[in-house]
């Protein structure tokens, strides 16, 4: 195990991946010299070269299409966009061509392309720089969506997304990068997709949260607890495929849910899941399912602002509160 920071573990995930397997390689915008705006390739072209580790020009179709016809050739390309905000530039080559290219050539095309970069609140980066974006994404066939919140989750699930031979899109949160923990070092360490991770164990209310919204569910927990509820926290890690199991064993002991993530509550990953509970365990439940998200509006620039669009701990415990009472 070695104590590093978010950033770190997806810096380091990267080289010993591609010190792994040479048809492993980055590209994306100023990723060579300066690492990325968040230094996540910081180095990587200094010790493995710059044909392995390169620039690429300002244009996320044309990253995104080059990787696609990369994997087609036995690559296994990792493309690198500065926000995730920017896959919506290259949204026919996402969902047209990588996400479909396997499906109409029967299976025989193998894809092994990771989209990989930062979404979301926390540095008043606005409107177009701040925005959570997976639920669009788990709503097309062919994808896959992976939503690490701890450094572990990133070392485990990059590992298993470059090595898969299907595309991934892997979202990372910019307010997470300089948190740190102890990580595994081991090169072969590897967490499976459609596998649930249960934060904190509780009796009374299941919470289910991803990415930067997992700490804020975990604060929310503990002061539940000072008024005698226990509440349960799963971070489902991965969106596509996406562990039902966990919850709805969760929810079959809580009887209650609340889901809460930092995307749009409207049509957000939340209303699938209090839908898919509702129909699968509906006798269990002693409350109807709440969902809490981002207010319908753009992200504001002033954090004042922001934090007033995305739910704060305070909301998630008024919400799990409520599921108390009928």
């Amino acid at each position: 195990m070695s104590n590093k920071t978010y950033a770190m573990a997806v810096r380091d995930t990267l080289l010993s991946e591609m010190k792994r397997d040479d048809k492993v390689f980055v590209m994306g915008e100023d990723v060579q010299v300066l690492g990325g705006v968040f230094g996540c390739t910081r180095g990587l072209a200094d010790e493995l070269g710059a044909d392995r580790c390169f620039n690429t020009p300002i244009s996320e179709a044309e990253m995104i299409g080059a990787g696609l016809g990369a994997a087609c050739a036995g690559m296994r390309p990792v493309v690198e966009l500065m926000y995730m905000d920017f896959t919506l530039v290259a949204m026919d080559q996402i969902i047209n061509q990588v996400a479909k290219t396997r499906y109409i050539f029967g299976g025989k095309a193998r894809i092994p392309l990771v989209i990989r970069g930062q979404q979301g609140i926390g540095r008043g980066n606005a409107a177009t720089h701040s925005q959570s974006l997976e639920t669009i994404f788990m709503h097309f066939p062919g994808l896959k969506v992976a939503c690490p919140s701890t450094g572990t989750d990133v070392a485990g699930l990059l590992r298993t997304a470059i090595r898969d031979d299907n595309p991934v899109m892997f979202f990372e949160h910019k307010a997470l990068y300089s948190t740190k923990e102890d990580v595994p070092d081991d090169p072969d360490f590897m967490i499976p997709f459609g596998k649930a991770k249960v934060r904190k164990e509780g009796k009374d209310v299941t919470i289910v949260a991803n990415l930067l919204y997992v700490s804020k569910a975990l604060e929310a927990a503990a002061e539940l607890e000072k008024e005698g509820i226990s509440a349960e926290v799963i971070d489902p890690r991965t969106m596509v495929p996406f562990d039902y199991d966990t919850i709805i064993e969760s929810v079959k002991k809580t009887g209650r849910l609340v889901t809460v993530h930092e995307a749009h509550r409207q049509a957000g990953w939340g209303a699938e899941i209090a839908s898919e509970v509702t129909e699968r365990v509906f006798p269990y439940l002693d409350h109807a399912p709440v969902r809490l998200g981002a207010k319908q509006c753009p992200l504001p620039f002033n954090i004042g602002l922001e934090n007033a669009v995305v739910p704060q701990v305070g909301e998630i415990v008024a919400a799990a509160r409520a599921t108390m009472y009928k």
